[in-house]
């Protein structure tokens, strides 16, 4: 079954909501098997909705209808597609009752509300656990319509009660939507697309859709079976080749962010991490710390972004980093040795490092996007990354930081590097 979501709202054009009922029922609706190949939003205009509608069944089974079934004269849902199906509106009686039993001494007019308890004639009720609106579901020449309640707090409850319960009677045995997200981190979008790229021209089911995350990368499996051990089954194998092409990037086989699986291995192997930071000031820090546990995790950090602060709290060389012939702040050399002195002074297992620069401007006659990144073991080697980063300023940094949580994920899980 193919759906497509209406939403209904001037509001919605001008950019004072957001539209977050369209995600919520794309969700929802991919749980049930089915289909969400259209996204459509419509102010409230008679004429554009009827539009919409006609757009809507020529491409679509199932429409989904949010929004436009209040009180004003500007609620217009039903109105529309109780006159393009040629079929009257009718009172609903239960939601009636409500309406008047929640108005009673109120100075609001009931009669204004009357419109939230109609329904298009022929159609089943929906009821409205915390709201006034009555919902709708019909089929109509061979289209489905459920039309929902615009704010979420009445829409969430209502599709997934009643709209959920209408929706399964249709389907009868469906064959439901099972995902599963891969995350990888230490690799860009394209460059991941590109080791998987005959596996992505040749999907069929499960499907591949490989998307970018905040300085990671994501893809999501997807597979309909009539059960989780069928889905599990399927997804095994897609899974299976993709480790093999790029396992060295994968660190989860679950949507979690890198700097949560870091600090679950650290847990785990009881050792502790501490940073030094320079141009992202202070981000791997956050990363970290905002991961419930990590105390146990992250011994802590330090930010030392001049030269004189690196010198003074790390102990940094100042060959290194001021006069004639020195490598400078923004070098492996510095990196290096920011790691090991944080090592030194914090007792920590591991010490990540980073320093560069962010931008716009270059420093160091050094271009921004250079970034060294350090990862310093207790009692073992230290290793020093180039990156050669590309977006702004946040991106950047927020890239950096990821870069060094993936390095310090690379050494706990036992991963060999090949660069």
């Amino acid at each position: 079954m193919k759906a497509e979501i209406i939403a209904v709202g001037t509001e919605l054009l001008l950019g004072q909501i957001v539209n977050t009922n369209a995600q919520y029922l794309s969700q929802r609706l991919a749980d049930l098997g089915i289909d969400v190949y259209f996204q459509t939003v419509v102010g409230d205009n008679a004429g554009r909705i009827r539009q919409a509608i006609e757009t809507a069944r020529s491409r679509a089974d199932l429409l989904l209808f949010t929004g436009g079934l209040g009180p004003t004269q500007d609620d217009l849902t039903k109105d529309v597609l109780a006159d393009y199906l040629g079929r009257k509106l009718v009172i609903h009686e239960p939601s009636m009752r409500k309406i008047e039993e929640r108005m009673a001494g109120s100075l609001v007019k009931i009669e204004s509300n009357r419109r939230q308890a109609l329904m298009i004639e022929g159609s089943d009720p929906l009821p409205n656990a915390t709201g006034l609106a009555v919902g709708n579901a019909l089929t109509a020449d061979g289209t489905h319509y459920i039309l929902l309640p615009g704010p979420p707090s009445e829409m969430r409850p209502m599709f997934d009660g009643p709209a959920r319960e209408w929706l399964l009677r249709l389907l009868g045995e469906s064959r439901p939507l099972y995902s599963l997200t891969l995350r990888f981190a230490g690799i860009g979008e394209s460059a991941l697309e590109d080791l998987l790229i005959d596996l992505i021209k040749g999907q069929s089911d499960p499907t591949i859709a490989p998307y970018a995350k905040e300085g990671e990368v994501a893809i999501r499996l997807s597979t309909k079976a009539a059960g989780e051990a069928e889905a599990a089954a399927k997804l095994e194998v897609t899974v299976k080749a993709i480790e093999r092409l790029a396992g060295r990037y994968l660190y989860a086989k679950a949507d979690v962010p890198l700097e949560e699986t870091v600090v679950g291995l650290l847990r785990a192997s009881g050792k502790t991490v501490a940073a030094a930071e320079s141009c992202t000031g202070g981000l791997l820090a956050e990363l970290l710390t905002r991961v419930p546990g990590s105390s146990e995790a992250f011994a802590g950090g330090v930010v030392t972004y001049t030269n004189a602060m690196k010198r003074e709290l790390l102990g940094v060389p100042a060959e290194l980093l001021d006069g004639p012939g020195a490598p400078g702040a923004i070098s492996g050399e510095t990196a290096a040795a920011m790691a090991e002195r944080t090592l030194e002074r914090t007792g920590a297992d591991y010490a990540l490092a980073i320093t560069g620069v962010a931008g716009p401007s270059p420093s160091e006659g050094k271009p921004p996007g250079l970034v060294y990144v350090a990862l310093a073991a207790r009692g073992g080697r230290t290793d020093v990354h180039e990156l050669k980063l590309s977006g702004g300023r946040e991106g950047v940094r927020l890239r950096a930081a990821k870069h060094a949580l993936y390095r310090l994920w690379e050494r706990l899980a036992g991963v060999v590097a090949n660069s």
